[in-house]
């Protein structure tokens, strides 16, 4: 799926285009998704994601992408970030 953030499990979500005449067609509401780089600290290098900006927002609150992954659930996380949480959970104990 193109449009799915890798943290979050955000994905495009369906509903109804309403006009003035309350015509209803449908239409899909697309998640903001950005290529973005963070640098994990405890890896010590730098990681490619595809998120939302919602998700952007509370990575930054947590911390970094470290603090975020090792509160993070894994049912919400994408195969490939869950590795990578694997890896920070065993380098940081």
């Amino acid at each position: 799926m193109a449009n799915l953030c890798e943290l979050t499990g955000k994905k495009p979500m369906s509903g109804h285009k309403v006009s003035h005449a309350n015509n209803k067609t449908k239409r899909k509401f697309y998640p903001n998704i950005k290529k973005v780089t963070l640098r994990s600290e405890i890896l010590n290098k730098n990681i490619r994601f595809k998120i939302s900006t919602r998700a952007l927002k509370a990575v930054d609150f947590r911390g970094g992408i470290d603090e975020f992954l090792i509160r993070a659930k894994n049912k919400k996380l994408a195969l490939r970030v869950r590795k990578i949480k694997k890896e920070i959970m065993a380098k940081s104990l």
